[in-house]
């Protein structure tokens, strides 16, 4: 009876995401690396992330810019003949 109280398992499932994500992460020592290297691959993948995204955004609106061309025009021509 969950309204009761009585509920007493843990709502993720015994196991927390975001931590197990970061002890994964960790395992990596980029220590012996330059920091500047580091620092430089990062600003380099995330460009890419961002760039990335970009251009599927680009996509998206250009599908929805048509499919609202295309639907209102349909819309018209089916009140016209009515």
């Amino acid at each position: 009876m969950i309204f009761l109280g009585l509920d007493h398992r843990s709502r993720l499932g015994d196991r927390v995401v975001l931590a197990q994500l970061a002890a994964e992460f960790s395992r990596f020592d980029l220590g012996g690396h330059p920091p500047w290297l580091v620092v430089l691959v990062g600003t380099l993948a995330a460009a890419l992330v961002i760039w990335i995204l970009i251009k599927l955004l680009k996509w998206a609106l250009w599908l929805l810019f048509f499919a609202v061309l295309l639907g209102g025009t349909a819309w018209a021509l089916w009140l016209l003949l009515e």
